[in-house]
């Protein structure tokens, strides 16, 4: 068992009395992902306020970048609860996995774009540039693998896949907004920014090889 399959077992041991309790009172997977979508929009709103007094009150600003980070880690369960609900209540359906993905590719986008505003209002231009190609990467990690399957090629190899991305991203702006130490975040974007793109192009080289192997 590889360390990705234990943790998803931890989780579900711990999400699945929640998840009883959603199919109780009727929750459906659309719900929940909505509203880890809205979770990440209210992640992105605490990274903007962060930059807006980054100037004039810094220890308000790390402190909303640590909240931020908070905020992502919470939206991240939702991100887990509403595929778990979904196979667990038999509510499974083509739109559902439409919905989810998209608003995956949403929720990634709004808090680095957030985070991306945090470096440019500290004056950390570059680290706004690395989260840019964190950005990039992290949508292309998503494209390459969905394009696979499109061409019936399974595609799930890399290191930066999006439960691995929610985790550095979440976990770095808490450390950093928490010690008050901008280094912290700027290590969890250089992190991501490698090796997202990094993946992509594995995922790439992954197809091609299989497309040759078929000929």
């Amino acid at each position: 068992m590889n360390y990705r399959d234990f943790l998803q077992k931890v989780i579900y041991y711990v999400i699945d009395p929640l998840i009883r309790l959603m199919l109780k009172v009727g929750l459906t997977p659309n719900i929940v992902t909505a509203i880890g979508f809205i979770g990440n929009l209210v992640a992105m709103w605490l990274f903007i306020e962060a930059a807006l007094c980054f100037a004039d009150d810094s220890s308000r600003s790390f402190n909303l970048v640590g909240w931020g980070g908070v905020t992502i880690l919470a939206a991240g369960l939702f991100d887990m609860m509403d595929g778990r609900l979904a196979r667990t209540g038999g509510l499974s359906s083509v739109f559902g996995a439409l919905w989810d993905s998209t608003l995956d590719r949403y929720s990634e986008l709004v808090t680095l774009f957030g985070i991306c505003l945090v470096f440019v209002k500290a004056d950390w231009f570059w680290l706004s540039v690395v989260t840019f190609a964190a950005m990039v990467g992290s949508v292309m990690v998503s494209y390459v693998r969905a394009r696979a399957e499109g061409l019936q090629i399974e595609c799930k190899v890399g290191l930066m896949q999006r439960p691995e991305r929610v985790v550095v991203t979440a976990l770095a702006a808490i450390v950093a907004g928490f010690s008050v130490e901008l280094w912290w975040l700027a290590g969890g974007m250089i992190m991501i920014a490698v090796l997202a793109n990094i993946t992509a192009f594995w995922r790439i080289w992954h197809c091609y090889k299989i497309m040759c192997h078929k000929k």
